[in-house]
């Protein structure tokens, strides 16, 4: 999908090929997107974000994959939503630009996993500079206690992003996460807004479109 300004409702969309190794249900390579009520079903690589600079949004959907099923270098702010893992893999692949200030935010989502889905990690960096962030969200315990991966990538640990907040759960162990990633304090996590993330007259555009 490349249309700037696009709103998507109430949709299912699905990539059926099954566990074939990548096989994309969703692309957005665009600006200013909202994704509301959605179910976006797949395997390896769900939903991929690209386009560096563009801002996503994703309210109420339901997102369900294997490996990195989230990924991408765009800007994506994620609320209420359901992530389900379909495998003992990654949740997300960020490859968030240098320099850019927001990459992942899940807020209010619920992490979720298949019946014998045991050891799932939060993310890990496609792009050194990944940032990745968790806030207020439930854990379920197939999150592994360390939490993140580098990716066989030690550089990152020093460059990437990775960072909770007041989330729950079993699988919410902060004093387990590996000692690169980051507990927010409560005056970080204040930044974490729509208007910031999103940008003011982006979130004005997303309170008038799903207010329709």
């Amino acid at each position: 999908m490349e249309g700037n300004d696009f709103i998507a409702k109430n949709l299912t969309i699905q990539n059926t090929s099954g566990p074939v190794g990548q096989a994309v249900a969703l692309n957005v390579n665009a600006n200013r997107v909202v994704i509301s009520n959605c179910s976006i079903l797949g395997n390896q690589d769900t939903l991929y974000t690209s386009g560096e600079g563009t801002k996503n949004y994703f309210k109420d959907c339901y997102i369900e994959g294997t490996t990195d099923f989230i990924f991408g270098d765009a800007t994506v702010l994620f609320e209420n939503c359901v992530i389900n893992s379909k495998s003992n893999s990654y949740i997300t692949a960020a490859s968030t630009p240098q320099n850019t200030e927001f990459g992942y935010v899940f807020k209010n989502c619920k992490l979720t996993a298949n019946e014998n889905v045991t050891e799932v990690y939060l993310g890990r960096p496609w792009r050194i500079f990944a940032k990745t962030v968790y806030i207020n969200c439930v854990m379920a315990n197939h999150i592994k206690p360390e939490g993140w991966h580098n990716w066989s990538k030690p550089e990152a640990e020093k460059t990437a992003f990775y960072a909770e907040y007041n989330c729950s759960g079993d699988g919410f162990q902060p004093a387990k996460r590996l000692n690169w990633s980051h507990q927010l304090k409560k005056s970080e996590a204040k930044k974490y807004t729509i208007e910031n993330v999103m940008g003011v007259n982006f979130s004005k555009l997303i309170i008038e479109s799903l207010s329709k």
